[in-house]
């Protein structure tokens, strides 16, 4: 899906780009908070660094290594050039989470050792593997006897008659001479092949025996070679769950840093895509990288349709792929040409745009049946970001204007934005009025009879089809004949549709000015609601608080005129009294003083109404009356009061040696699972909100049993690997 849409946003080159500065291929996305990735390439920033070098993808030798299987000493080395580099990046002087980061990562001394054994060109370093040096030497030793003894043929005055020429030839592996006919009445040796021309190329018999020793050498240095790799892989085995780890985190390395070098070396920056409810699209001084010599483009779309109309070959198509290429490289982190402290991008979902005619002769199908087809998949999704150029295309203008005026509303409606390109008046006019909609218009220069790729918000603009047609190489006579044809009723017409949307708009515009004016009564009403339903609540409490405490009294006296002993009668008399004279007069207070709150009063957060669960200095676990938990501050919420049918209780015990740390060394997986449960279960009853498991590393079975238990859990917001300092990979920090 990423590669089609960043072809049809024109942005495929300028990705290949940002791509050729990462060590290894990797998708562009990257897992987690953008806001946490920004801080680390910040940080990276004001330090200097070296890049690393290219390294091949290691999936496949991790679950070779997985399966017990035996590395071969080039894959070997990848993994060594990641663990050196991270050896390098330690020891760099860098503070903050980058620090934190680098310093958290501990290399197994194994590892360190098996990574030192290795130079910089991947060969194994002399001095540590004895056995191996002595066959390096043996074999070096006899290629260069090898030479020696050919050489020494070269200079025999008894060969000189049959030597094609004065060089030592390399045929498969072996050093030879070239020979013509006859060189076998001065000398034995072995002919292994033929030259064009036909002489010999040929080993002579005393090379012939020293090739068969080295060749025993060789067979004994891959022999040494494959005994190394075995024990190597023996070690990585060991801490397969380490170099796994190590390679997803030079991953994310190589993604800060290709970022970082290829804002550097184009001066782009970065704009975070965030999360914050409203979808807004504000964008300042974007420039697109397909574009040879850009025009920056500002736009600050807030409503829920951005319609861009006027001119042909006007910008429109760009402005729309200029949008979406903002929104789809914040999304990734991208860096792009853009003043990002003056933008700012919501978070979609997803991302799409449908720009091409899909009719052609191998799919069967129509240019506005492929529209359709389109529209039907996108209803079915909802809280993304859609462009559509050309909506008109394939059908009857007036028709359609009504059909895709429903399909938008029906859009926007399952919280959808979208982006749409027209030349339908129609369709503008049906909308314009629409407080949800928003306006822009590509202006044409009637002057200089050009487009000047600029807008203005709140109209709609003309297609100048006919100035087009003519700026184009269309013969003036023939432009002039389609004008008469068209006639001036037609112009007169669109001008009236035009000056109609006008008038709809400003109309709207004062609409909305009386509603904001209805809402604020509104909200004084809602006020004086508020404070007579507070009033209402102080008085039914303190009602039931009088009730409570005679209820009290009487029972007390009760048992008393049940007791035949005068002592009993007179104690029992004395504690109802009391009780009574407990009972203070409330005095009137007509302030705005708020009523503290306390562990099972209902109270209202906004819409949404419930009980109080639990309280924590300012703040309060409030169960939602749908069953929906929320942990609201104390100051955003109000007493309420609804009417009860049936009396009914409930009650929140505070749980019993509830910790915020899990140990589940040696059990089972089952055991773990039921242990793990009751704790996450009884840390959310007591407002935890992040809590420590251990788990162990071990065969990893109990650490998957975990992973897999915490992902499935509906209370568990997010969970990760804790500090090495609390267990490293042995344990997990889990967010609730």
């Amino acid at each position: 899906m990423n590669e089609t849409l960043i072809r049809k946003l024109d942005l495929k080159e300028f990705i290949e780009s940002y791509e050729s500065f990462l060590s290894r291929p990797k998708p562009i996305s990257l897992e987690g908070d953008s806001k946490i990735h920004l801080a680390y390439i910040k940080e990276l920033e004001n330090i200097i660094f070296t890049p690393p070098k290219a390294v091949k993808n290691l999936d496949s030798e991790l679950q070779l290594l997985r399966k017990f299987g035996i590395l071969r000493l080039d894959d070997v080395f990848e993994f060594v050039k990641i663990i050196k580099y991270f050896i390098y990046l330690k020891s760099l002087k860098c503070d903050g989470c980058l620090y934190s980061w680098f310093s958290g990562i501990n290399i197994p001394q194994q590892i360190y050792d098996i990574a030192i054994c290795f130079d910089e060109e991947g060969n194994l370093k002399k001095g540590i593997y004895l056995e191996l040096d002595s066959i390096y030497e043996s074999i070096t030793r006899i290629k260069r006897d090898i030479g020696e003894v050919l050489r020494d043929y070269l200079s025999k005055q008894n060969l000189a008659s049959y030597l094609v020429d004065s060089q030592i030839h390399l045929i498969d592996d072996e050093e030879c001479l070239l020979l013509r006919a006859g060189f076998n009445n001065v000398l034995k040796g072995n002919i292994i092949n033929r030259s064009k021309l036909g002489f010999f190329y040929v080993v002579p018999s005393r090379v012939s025996s020293m090739r068969d020793r080295l060749n025993v050498l060789k067979n004994k240095k891959e022999e040494e070679i494959f005994k190394i790799s075995k024990e190597i892989s023996q070690v990585f085995n060991k801490h397969l769950l380490f170099l796994k780890f190590i390679n997803k985190e030079f991953d994310r390395f190589d993604n800060y840093q290709a970022r970082l070098n290829f804002a550097k070396s184009k001066n782009l920056e970065f704009l975070i895509s965030k999360d914050e409810g409203k979808n807004i699209v504000k964008i300042c001084e974007f420039k697109h990288p397909a574009l040879k010599s850009p025009k920056s483009i500002s736009v600050d779309f807030d409503k829920d349709i951005l319609m861009i109309t006027g001119v042909n070959a006007g910008g429109k198509t760009m402005l729309l792929k200029s949008i979406l290429s903002v929104v789809f490289l914040s999304k990734y982190l991208i860096p792009m040409s853009i003043n990002a402290n003056n933008s700012k991008i919501t978070t979609f979902k997803f991302i799409d745009l449908i720009l091409e005619d899909p009719q052609n002769s191998k799919n069967d199908i129509s240019t506005f049946a492929g529209r359709m087809l389109s529209f039907s998949g996108l209803l079915r999704r909802n809280c993304g970001i859609v462009g559509i150029d050309e909506i008109e295309l394939g059908t009857d203008s007036d028709e359609a204007a009504s059909l895709f005026q429903v399909l938008l509303y029906s859009l926007i409606d399952k919280g959808n934005k979208i982006i749409l390109t027209t030349h339908h008046k129609r369709l503008a006019s049906l909308m314009a009025g629409d407080s949800r909609i928003q306006l822009l218009a590509a202006l044409y220069d009637e002057k200089k009879e050009m487009p000047t790729f600029s807008f203005l918000v709140g109209t709609i603009g003309k297609s100048y089809a006919f100035e087009t047609a003519a700026r184009y190489g269309i013969p003036k006579t023939l432009v002039q004949k389609a004008k008469d044809l068209y006639g001036e009723d037609k112009e007169k017409l669109n001008e009236l549709i035009e000056n109609s949307a006008r008038l709809e708009m400003d109309l709207q515009k004062k609409i909305k000015e009386a509603d904001l004016k209805l809402n604020n009564l509104d909200a004084k009403m809602q006020g004086l609601k508020d404070k007579e339903e507070k009033l209402q609540l102080e008085y039914s409490n303190r009602k039931y608080e009088l009730e409570k405490i005679y209820t009290n009294a009487i029972n007390e006296a009760k048992l008393a005129a049940k007791s035949t002993k005068y002592q009993d009668i007179h104690r029992k008399l004395n504690t109802a009294n009391n009780i009574l004279k407990a009972i203070k007069p409330q005095k009137d207070d007509n302030t705005d003083k708020i009523k503290e709150f306390k562990i099972g009063d209902r109270v209202k957060y906004g819409n949404s109404k419930g009980v109080i669960l639990h309280i924590q200095k300012n703040f309060a676990t409030m169960q939602v009356d749908d069953g929906m938990k929320l942990r609201v501050g104390l100051d955003k919420l109000k007493h309420t009061q609804t009417k009860i049918e049936s009396k009914a209780t409930f009650s929140v015990e505070n749980v019993n040696n509830t910790g915020i740390v899990l140990d589940l060394h040696g059990m089972r997986a089952d055991e773990a699972l039921e242990a793990l449960d009751e704790f996450i279960s009884n840390s959310l009853v007591a407002g935890f909100d992040e809590v420590l498991i251990y788990h162990g590393i071990g065969s990893g079975r109990l650490s998957s049993v975990v992973r897999d238990f915490l992902k499935s859990h509906p209370k568990v917001v997010e969970f990760m690997d804790a500090p090495q300092k609390s267990g490293g990979f042995g344990a997990k920090i889990v967010k609730l």
